[in-house]
């Protein structure tokens, strides 16, 4: 038996480890095919030839929830200490790194808001409980502010979880829901962010670095440059079977057999496709699928097959996923020692800091440095996103998406009323992702694959565009559980998968929500 990977984001990896920890397969026997590199997907970070630093985003952690990423992670050894695993390293590392951001909100004055109270009415309560206990049927493919008056979308509580995870007022109402409850123990802190954990580096570095040698210590293919374009699927017995996949070489095309024993993993979409940097001098290029292709192979396998999902539900409406992230690179500690003194957090202790009244809607963290194996001691960096990178700025009058790295520092140092002189000699690279929260565009059920759909014998779907119920998308936890489901699946293992942690049946979790609803 073959095992074929399609993309090598952190599900691919994930799913080619559980192959050989719990399926017994042997790593000469899988091959990741990936079209962009470097390997690792969306959880990237790299150094830039002119020495800048470049990540397109961190994700949030936390040990009370990840239940399948911890449980892969403990296999795996540490980037920074190679006699423990990654999870112990993480865990290490948070202890002695513990995050209470004293700064969260900040106001057009500069004024650090005080995030005790989540700022709500008593319809604002009314109205959360009830999108909080209506079914998913019920909710179907509404948005948030079908449930949910305007008042809501001015308070506290809204500032700091859309903030922290990245919803627009425009997204589903089931997706928000799937949080409300995954997420339930974190309402109680969500001020302090005390839930957040972070890995020691970047999670590139930190993750996807020690996962990639241990896949290779194994004998796993890594095939870079290598783009999937078609797949032939034959219906034999009422079950959809791969049969041959087509594979593009630097322009070359060949077919690759596969057998109906054999099994292919297909990364059906991705929240990072056609991303593009920009400089400190340049705004990063507008592209589209249409330049990457990233979702023409989805496209075209589900063209006739209502149960391989419906990928035009996720990717027709750049305007509603699209933001804007960037990293900024420090050659001086100016910029760091100034916020610093202004938020009362050492950096790697804080988290988001978010700027209420920014047109950008505009936040930033500090990492713990060096954020990045190798990074230089006189150099740290930090970074930061905005969710509407097409609306004017306050400082600047243009657009973000419009900006250099230079203009987004002008912006930034408005807010904070910092001279512009803290980044001298510093360096910020833009990066436009116009799917980026794509999977959170209100959909039916079906239009999201089951990992593994029920007619199929040999073909997976595994990323953040299948349907894992009561599991929340825009996650690492996300893309590795639809791993372990697909390959426990396919291979018939008996191991179980760590279940979904319920906090929202604690009572001790549903007292203290009802408390701080009510601060």
């Amino acid at each position: 038996m073959k095992a074929y990977f399609i993309g090598s984001g952190i599900g691919a990896l994930a799913g080619a480890a559980f192959l050989i920890r719990d399926g017994g397969v042997a790593g000469h026997d899988i091959t990741i095919f990936e079209k962009n590199l470097p390997f690792g997907g969306s959880l990237d970070g790299t150094q830039l030839p002119d020495g800048s630093f470049s990540l397109r985003g961190g994700r949030m952690l936390t040990t009370d929830h990840y239940e399948c990423t911890w449980d892969l992670l403990s296999t795996i050894p540490g980037a920074s200490d190679p006699n423990r695993t990654v999870r112990d390293e993480t865990i290490a590392f948070n202890k002695d790194h513990v995050a209470h951001s004293q700064a969260r909100l900040v106001d057009r004055n500069r004024h650090k808001i005080d995030v005790s109270t989540m700022g709500f009415s008593m319809q604002d309560r009314l109205e959360l409980v009830k999108l909080t206990e209506a079914s998913e049927e019920k909710l179907g493919n509404s948005r948030i502010t079908d449930w949910l008056s305007p008042p809501f979308f001015t308070t506290n509580f809204w500032y700091m979880w859309q903030t922290t995870f990245a919803f627009q007022p425009w997204h589903s109402a089931v997706e928000f829901k799937r949080y409300l409850h995954r997420f339930m123990n974190e309402f109680a802190r969500i001020e302090t962010l005390a839930g957040v954990k972070r890995t020691v580096f970047n999670q590139y570095d930190a993750i996807v670095v020690p996962l990639m040698k241990w896949l290779e210590q194994h004998g796993v293919n890594l095939e870079g440059d290598v783009d999937v374009t078609d797949m032939a699927i034959a219906t034999e017995a009422g079950k959809h079977v791969v049969r041959q996949l087509t594979l593009d070489r630097n322009g070359r095309s060949e077919a690759l057999a596969v057998s109906p024993d054999d099994l292919v993993f297909f990364q059906n979409g991705s929240m990072t496709d056609a991303t593009s940097l920009g400089s400190q001098h340049a705004p990063p290029s507008r592209l589209t699928k249409r330049e990457s292709k990233g979702w023409a192979l989805w496209e075209k396998i589900a063209q006739g097959r209502p149960e391989f999902g419906n990928p035009a539900a996720f990717n027709a409406s750049i305007p509603e996923s699209c933001w804007e992230s960037f990293t900024v690179t420090c050659r001086n500690a100016q910029f760091f020692d100034a916020m610093e003194a202004f938020s009362g957090n050492k950096a790697g202790t804080g988290g988001l800091v978010t700027f209420t009244e920014s047109n950008w809607l505009m936040s930033i963290v500090l990492y713990h440095q060096p954020h990045f194996v190798g990074q230089p001691k006189d150099v740290q960096v930090f970074w930061g996103y905005a969710l509407h990178p097409d609306r004017i700025g306050n400082f600047v009058p243009k657009a973000m998406a419009d900006c250099s790295g230079a203009e987004i520092l002008k912006e930034l140092c408005g807010h904070l009323n910092f001279e512009l002189s803290v980044f001298d000699n510093a360096s910020c690279v833009p990066c436009r992702l116009p799917y980026i929260t794509s999977m959170f565009m209100p959909r039916t059920k079906s239009d999201r694959p089951l990992p593994v759909p029920a007619n199929s014998k040999n073909l997976a779907f595994v990323s953040q565009f299948v349907e894992i119920p009561d599991d929340v998308v825009f996650t690492v936890e996300y893309s590795v559980r639809a791993a372990q489901m697909a390959v426990y699946q396919l291979l018939d293992i008996t191991r179980a998968i760590p279940p979904i942690t319920r906090h929202d049946k604690s009572f001790r979790v549903l007292i203290e929500t009802v408390e701080k609803a009510f601060a």
